[in-house]
């Protein structure tokens, strides 16, 4: 890739499906452009989650000026209103050295906060959410994925069924409003004073896969189950409803043998990576590697 000349401040945004190789070709792009790396991984935010998170190496961090990664522990609050406060805040300074600034990571809702703000969302009806609440503790996930895919089918496509806090937000959000939930996001106009661009990186699929596969047996080679029996303790915090934690989560508890619990984060990153692709295509500009 040739070096572009910024005549204005800009926010260039490369993400992608977990596993494509976004940590080398940013780094790659930011020592050529002298650029500091802001991350967009959501759970790349947790010191104690490094394994599990593919963190960058300390030869990474120190390869190029690295924010929001490892600033939080797990047992931190932090929301997707409160990077894009962060981000915005960081962004005035960055663009006061540097005309570019790269901003990294394939969590979708963190990544549109930066370019389309955070919409607000009405107060919670206390009888819809006690709905909801019954739904879920009744019958489990796959009902309430169920009832979010009847209300709001394209939001169904991209959250991560698993993920029962942000499921549950949707359905309570459609069922109050009348709308399904995907309609209410990024609807107010925002103005940010730098320019954006927006890139993905993708390669051909069988590629792809067979790179998240190589790479959970690495994880697990460099000591991802002793980090997840660290964890352990903490399972019910929010940051650890990750793939890769809840699978040997599973098998601590006697739910699966470790060859299953790693045969499931190898498939469940799979589909979160196609459901990566979903949102990343509807917006951002594909660069393809090959190889």
């Amino acid at each position: 890739m040739s070096s572009p000349t910024f005549d204005r401040p800009t926010l260039y945004i490369l993400t992608g499906p977990t596993g494509v190789g976004k940590t080398a070709y940013t780094i790659e792009l930011a020592q050529r452009w002298q650029a500091p790396i802001i991350s967009a991984d959501s759970r790349q935010f947790y010191r104690e989650m490094r394994i599990g998170t593919a963190y960058p190496t300390e030869g990474e961090l120190a390869a190029a000026q690295h924010f929001f990664v490892g600033m939080l522990s797990i047992h931190d609050y932090y929301n997707v209103f409160m990077f894009e406060q962060d981000v915005l805040k960081l962004l005035r300074k960055l663009f006061r050295k540097h005309p570019v600034v790269i901003m990294t990571g394939g969590s979708p809702q963190y990544l549109d906060a930066v370019c389309h703000g955070v919409d607000e969302m009405p107060d919670p009806d206390p009888s819809t959410r006690q709905y909801v609440i019954k739904l879920f503790e009744n019958n489990g996930l796959e009902a309430l994925h169920a009832q979010l895919r009847l209300l709001d089918p394209d939001y169904a496509d991209v959250v991560n069924p698993h993920d029962s806090k942000r499921m549950m937000r949707a359905v309570e959000v459609s069922l109050q409003t009348g709308k399904p939930y995907s309609s209410l996001l990024h609807k107010r106009q925002v103005h940010r004073d730098f320019l954006i661009e927006k890139h993905f990186l993708n390669r051909p699929r069988d590629i792809l896969f067979d790179r998240i596969n190589r790479r959970v047996d690495k994880m697990m080679a460099d000591g991802l189950l002793e980090e997840a029996r660290s964890l352990f303790p903490c399972r019910n915090l929010n940051a650890l409803n990750t793939v890769g934690y809840r699978e040997l989560f599973d098998y601590f508890d006697g739910l699966c043998s470790l060859e299953q619990a790693i045969a499931d984060i190898k498939t469940h990153t799979r589909r979160y990576a196609k459901r990566q692709l979903t949102w990343f295509k509807r917006e951002y500009e594909e660069l393809m590697l090959l190889k």
